[in-house]
């Protein structure tokens, strides 16, 4: 008996769904060179706001400045060594800029007016220390709309010239499915700068902290009533 030809079987475990990198992968390649350009800035954005967030911790910003607080506690108490000893220790910009008031009003050379200028300068310094990144993060929260509404548009002029060369035989619902693949861009531009503009803010508001926490300590240290006797015999 000869063998019949038999089919072969379908297979029993379905085909595993893409997963998210592969399905995000096709949605850039939908959207086209707008879409990879928003790509590679949200790459650089989430790079940046890790980056910004490490260097705020390691220049004290979340530290709450309990340290330099005691220091300029001994400090109008006259214990110029003790005070200076503390602040040696310490590496957040709140710390750096007090002991750079304290020796600068302990400097024998300079009077209150000079301390003043060498503090400012240092504290313009370190100021901009923190600031670095800022700019990158305003331009992703600022380009990041622009890219996505430069790819919606292509995409709409792209979809109206194939409804064009299609006449009166153009299909709907590929008319649609070239707006929603071309309304994408917009999505992902948006979805870029809301988080880039919301770390902006909240990075400027840590600096601005930053900035009234070293300013309230250089004027506690070189304007402190209490302090000038004792600065006058230091620098004797």
């Amino acid at each position: 008996m000869e063998p019949t030809n038999v089919p072969p079987l379908a297979p029993l475990v379905p085909a595993a769904p893409a997963g998210p990198m592969a399905q995000a992968i096709d949605l850039i390649h939908l959207g086209g060179p707008a879409m990879w350009a928003i790509a590679a800035l949200s790459v650089a954005s989430l790079t940046l706001i890790l980056w910004k967030v490490m260097r705020l911790a390691s220049m004290g910003a979340w530290s709450g400045g309990r340290h330099t607080a005691r220091a300029l506690d001994l400090w109008k108490q006259g214990k110029t060594a003790e005070a200076l000893a503390i602040l040696d220790r310490r590496h957040s910009l709140r710390a750096i800029l007090t002991r750079t008031a304290m020796r600068a009003a302990l400097e024998p050379g300079l009077d209150r007016e000079g301390a003043e200028a060498e503090t400012a300068r240092v504290a313009r310094g370190l100021l901009a220390q923190a600031g670095w990144g800022l700019r990158g993060l305003e331009l992703s929260a600022t380009i990041g709309p622009l890219l996505g509404l430069l790819g919606t548009v292509t995409g709409m002029i792209e979809s109206f010239q194939s409804l064009q060369a299609a006449g009166v035989r153009a299909d709907t619902a590929t008319l649609a499915g070239g707006i929603w693949e071309a309304l994408l861009t917009t999505a992902a531009g948006m979805a870029v700068a809301i988080p880039a503009q919301i770390a902006l803010v909240w990075f400027e508001s840590l600096v601005d902290r930053l900035r009234h926490d070293m300013e309230d300590a250089a004027t506690q240290v070189l304007h402190a009533p209490r302090v000038a006797p004792v600065l006058r015999q230091a620098a004797e």
